[in-house]
């Protein structure tokens, strides 16, 4: 494990970190490649409900090392923060989330979307990748801009809306512009069954390819190798597999 953690923290320092200003507006992380591994492909990344943490900086490190130029938008920039404090966590994260709007999620996608455009990235070769309440943003966003993609993992609201402006999935889900990729645990208390038996029809309605993954003995935040009472490695690698070859398949080089 030590060996594999220091390969781990080798290829990262590879990658190049900065803050920018997307569109002048969205303050934002961008992660590449190693300046001599020219990008396959633009990501947008969305935070979970805690902001952009490590483990969120650690995605798009992992995606940078898979070849794309990662982009993460701070979407609680209007409230003066990039992430909640640490010590409070999730009881921090809930109340801080509710202070988003669709306007404002929206924006700040769009001027991150924009900023790979910039960077040579059309939307043929630009994908949407969220977890938590990213993934419904994820979502979200691939029924308004035609993207190479989009993977939520675990995006609630499904039934019922988490914003302003933003429907619950399951109305917006057959309007899906590009193909869709769901991952979901089984054992969700947050996101019922019925809810992703729903979603994964009402996905399959827009004529789109779409799949949805759901996963035995997985609950919420399955994916989060930070937090060990909800990590569960199993369906975590595949999940993240299959965001890969997902990925690998639907953003084309132009």
């Amino acid at each position: 494990m030590a060996a594999m953690t220091a390969e781990t923290n080798e290829q990262r320092t590879r990658h190049l970190r900065t803050d920018v200003s997307a569109r002048g507006r969205t303050p934002a992380t961008v992660i590449a490649p190693a300046a001599d591994d020219p990008p396959r492909g633009g990501v947008v990344v969305i935070q979970d409900a805690r902001g952009i943490t490590p483990y969120l900086l650690s995605v798009c490190d992992d995606l940078a090392e898979a070849g794309y130029l990662t982009i993460a938008p701070h979407l609680y920039h209007r409230d003066g923060i990039a992430e909640v404090d640490p010590a409070d966590s999730w009881a921090g994260a809930l109340p801080q989330m509710a202070t988003l709007t669709g306007a404002g999620i929206s924006a700040d996608v769009d001027d991150c979307v924009g900023h790979l455009a910039d960077a040579g990235f059309g939307p043929g070769q630009t994908a949407i990748v969220g977890f938590c309440m990213g993934g419904t943003v994820a979502l979200f966003a691939a029924t308004r801009t035609p993207l190479a993609g989009a993977v939520s993992f675990y995006g609630g609201a499904v039934s019922s809306p988490a914003w302003p402006g933003v429907p619950a999935l399951l109305e917006v889900a057959p309007s899906l512009r590009g193909p869709w990729l769901g991952l979901y645990g089984e054992e969700d208390t947050m996101i019922p069954m019925a809810d992703v038996t729903g979603l994964r029809a009402a996905a399959a309605r827009s004529g789109q390819p779409t799949e949805l993954v759901s996963y035995p003995g997985a609950g919420h935040a399955f994916h989060s190798h930070d937090r060990s009472a909800v990590h569960r490695p199993g369906p975590a690698a595949d999940a993240w597999q299959r965001t890969l070859t997902f990925l690998d398949r639907r953003v084309r080089p132009s």
